[in-house]
């Protein structure tokens, strides 16, 4: 890495510079030769695979197996539910020819995996012996996105998990999308450090082809909300398209109920910008590949010493992941640039008078603070440091969550906030009706986020003025 792999710009001054010298220069990801997509390096991977690892324990916990279904979809199955086919169409990439030979049928490039799991389901389920049905995969899709490429947030190619399931009543898949909602907010809440918002997204802007649709809504430092995932009740409007029937207990046929449920790589995304500051990539210990790196302080007279002082330190931290970084052709300052840059939670600074007094030098990426540490009770010390950096990461993002939601009344204090602001989450009281809506998307640039769940409107619309049916929050969003 030369001197000027650390990050120039400023969060504040310039924060869509800043968010890709962070994701380039921490090495999370890098732009692909195929316009729109990108490529996860190493690093990067490292943190997805440790949100999968828990999440996908979270999954199995609930109930749900993996498997794995094809990436193409042929188009007869894409096109039997009409909502589902409008509201994905724009996005649909299609495979015409296998080699020279022109196919009989176009193949798309899975955009999501309703119509062609929910074939297979037909088949599998008959009785109320099968139910419930549920299924996860881990998997790529590809919606081929016109806007601009932001790594890890929107790329044409992205990874995550989606959820089907299909129940014998309403109700029981009513409770699957709670289930599978209160996952995701735990998800982010407890491992990524990010408070979330959750609710029900308007009709509007719910899933296509579903009764309604349940979000996690966050809120980032620049003040836009992003969309972390989403849990689905699809009502029996797939399983009438697909017959997904059953003899129940009464002996009666009847469509199932199904479910679907996803999060994305963009959770890597509403990391980085959440916590991120001026010199690059701050993690969370629960997600961050690396809980600490040791920096040996070398002077050439004590080398010997503090080295070996390092692997002994290195040793006694077995039960964390931690990286001796030895390099001898690099000052310490250069290290430590170098992993503040990757966000890695704690640094360990050990040099001669460290040794000479049986100490070492705890400094934290998130504050910068320091503290000295008797070598005799390092790993007790450490466990203890990264909890407290966990437990801080999230009551900060919560401050700034809670310092910038309004409760909004009027219209014109509604237009004010969004343009002198940058925004925020702006909670209203809203008709219900999809024009007021668009308009207000088309006048300030803010779209719905969700509708709270248990809370009941009182008043008029912020927008028309009838009686409110619904609170609402609205934002800005990526």
């Amino acid at each position: 890495m030369s001197e000027d792999e650390g990050i120039t710009v400023k969060k504040d001054e310039n924060y869509s510079e800043w968010y890709n010298q962070v994701v380039l220069r921490a090495e999370l990801a890098d732009f692909s030769p195929v316009k729109g997509c990108m490529v996860i390096r190493p690093y990067g991977y490292r943190i997805w695979e440790k949100i999968q690892s828990y999440l996908d324990g979270r999954i199995k916990e609930t109930g749900h197996m993996n498997a794995y279904f094809p990436l193409f979809i042929p188009e007869s199955l894409l096109t039997k539910e009409s909502e589902h086919v409008e509201g994905f169409s724009p996005e649909v990439a299609w495979v015409t020819h296998g080699g020279d030979t022109k196919l009989e049928e176009r193949l798309a490039i899975r955009p999501t995996s309703e119509t062609i799991m929910y074939t297979m389901y037909a088949k599998w389920v008959r009785s109320y012996r099968d139910l419930p049905l549920l299924i996860n995969q881990w998997a790529n899709v590809v919606r081929w996105e016109t806007k601009m490429t932001k790594l890890f947030m929107r790329t044409r190619e992205f990874l995550w998990q989606e959820g089907h399931t299909v129940h014998a009543t309403e109700e029981e898949a009513a409770e699957e999308v709670m289930r599978m909602l209160h996952v995701y907010k735990d998800v982010y809440e407890h491992l990524l450090a990010i408070p979330v918002i959750i609710g029900t997204k308007t009709d509007k802007e719910k899933f296509a082809g579903a009764k309604y649709t349940t979000t996690c809504e966050l809120l980032m430092p620049d003040k836009r909300a992003v969309q972390g995932g989403t849990s689905h009740h699809l009502g029996q409007n797939f399983s009438k398209v697909f017959d997904i029937s059953f003899t129940d207990k009464d002996e009666q046929q009847k469509y199932a109920w199904n479910t679907s449920w996803g999060l994305s790589t963009r959770t890597i995304a509403s990391l980085i910008m959440m916590h991120g500051d001026d010199k690059g990539l701050v993690l969370p210990p629960s997600v961050a590949p690396i809980s600490a790196v040791i920096v040996p302080i070398i002077f050439k007279k004590d080398r010997e010493a503090v080295l070996e002082a390092a692997r002994s330190l290195r040793d006694a931290l077995s039960g964390f992941v931690v990286e001796l970084d030895d390099r001898e052709e690099y000052s310490a300052g250069y290290k430590f640039n170098h992993w503040e840059v990757r966000g890695v939670p704690v640094r360990i600074e050990i040099g001669p008078r460290d040794v000479k007094n049986g100490q070492v030098v705890f400094v934290r990426r998130d504050t910068g603070t320091k503290r000295s540490v008797s070598i005799d009770n390092v790993s007790g010390e450490l466990r203890r440091e990264l909890d407290d950096v966990q437990t801080a990461l999230y009551e900060r993002a919560h401050t700034f969550l809670e310092e910038n939601t309004h409760v909004v009344k009027d219209y014109d204090t509604f237009m004010r906030l969004m343009s002198e602001n940058g925004g925020g989450m702006l909670k209203v009281q809203w008709c219900g009706s999809t024009g007021c809506e668009e308009a207000i998307k088309d006048e300030t640039g803010a779209t719905s986020s969700c509708i709270p769940f248990g809370e009941e409107p009182s008043g008029t619309c912020i927008y028309c003025g009838e009686p409110a049916r619904e609170v609402v929050y609205f934002a800005k969003h990526y």
